[in-house]
């Protein structure tokens, strides 16, 4: 196993972040995470914070060092602090084999994790694994598999802010390709709601809010028919946000 080569002199102790990374792909909502070495859990990208560092700035260098992107949207949900979610980690002695002893007994602190949620075209992430993981990949929100510590919580947590801020946040413009059709735009709504919508009413109510441009070309490769390509109008799009898209889903 690759050596961290951590100076655990440049972090804080005990405070850390996990970055819930969400793309999508092929009509399904996706996370970005690494699958760890020695174990059989994936784990969200994370990291410490640097003592000079704001926690946005160690939430952007870990994304900017995980997809390659810069100026990704981000924003912090919530904070995890129950005393025993790295009770998982301290049980796996296999995690930080071969880790100098200074490395094993940072990580074996309690911590206190900053979760922040990012929203990134799919089409333009090169997924990155760290010395403690065996890859970087897309996996659902909803994939039965072991997760490591907690993060399957921090995983749910932030879909639960995402339903939220469905008409508060530019969801769709950061997750969806420049050109988009209807029924992709109303997949997106439905994966993160969790629910089938009416295909009438959605295209109604997205529609009534003046923020899409329908463009004069269809979708390639699809039925004879193909559905009509969109695109946002991104300066209606901000408008429309600042002054409160209105009605639930």
């Amino acid at each position: 196993m690759a050596n961290l080569h951590l100076n655990v002199s440049e972090v804080l102790d005990h405070i850390s972040l996990d970055c819930v990374i969400f793309g999508f792909h092929d009509n399904e909502l996706k996370v970005l995470m690494l699958r760890l070495k020695h174990t059989n859990a994936y784990a969200l990208p994370g990291g410490f914070l640097k003592h000079e560092e704001t926690l946005e700035q160690a939430a952007e260098r870990t994304l900017k060092e995980r997809t390659g992107l810069d100026n990704i949207f981000l924003k912090q949900f919530k904070v995890f602090s129950d005393p025993n979610r790295d009770k998982l980690k301290k049980d796996n002695p296999e995690f930080l084999k071969n880790e100098p002893p200074e490395v094993v007994a940072f990580f074996n602190k309690r911590f206190i994790s900053v979760g922040f949620y990012a929203l990134v075209e799919f089409s333009k992430v090169d997924p990155q694994p760290d010395a403690l993981s065996e890859a970087c990949e897309w996996i659902s929100p909803f994939a039965d598999v072991e997760m490591f510590i907690d993060h399957k919580d921090i995983i749910d947590k932030a879909l639960t802010t995402l339903r939220i801020q469905l008409n508060q946040q530019p969801i769709g413009l950061k997750l969806l390709p420049r050109k988009f059709t209807m029924p992709q735009l109303q997949k997106l709504y439905e994966t993160i709601l969790g629910r089938e919508l009416d295909r009438r009413n959605f295209q109604r109510k997205i529609l009534s809010y003046k923020i899409l441009n329908k463009l004069n070309e269809r979708k390639t490769g699809g039925a004879h028919k193909a559905p009509f390509l969109y695109e946002f109008n991104r300066e209606s799009y901000k408008q429309a946000l600042e002054d409160g898209l209105s009605g639930i889903w």
